[in-house]
């Protein structure tokens, strides 16, 4: 699905992504506070997780014939990847206390 988008679709795509990201990444900073990684942190995490979810899932091969199926496919991994970066941040920081 990426690999056919023009570069100036692929920009917006990632420039949306990245606003409704940093959207989502305030109010999980607000939520998970020093668990997280800041607001813009969040942001990265959160965009770079909905572009390698759908380039997974194309690489498994999936073909999205319909935007929503992509966007909860992208949605899915942005926050597989906040879980987990989490996860092994909070597991970093309970090493490094002891």
């Amino acid at each position: 699905m990426l690999s056919n988008l023009d570069v100036s679709w692929l920009f917006f795509a990632v420039a949306t992504v990245a606003i409704f990201g940093f959207m989502l990444g305030m109010a999980l900073d607000g939520v998970m506070g020093d668990d997280g990684f800041g607001a813009t942190g969040n942001m990265v995490v959160i965009t770079a997780g909905f572009f390698l979810g759908i380039l997974a899932a194309n690489n498994w091969g999936v073909h999205f014939h319909d935007l929503k199926v992509a966007i909860g496919t992208g949605l899915g991994g942005a926050f597989i990847a906040v879980f987990f970066l989490a996860l092994i941040k909070a597991g970093i920081g309970r090493l490094m206390s002891y």
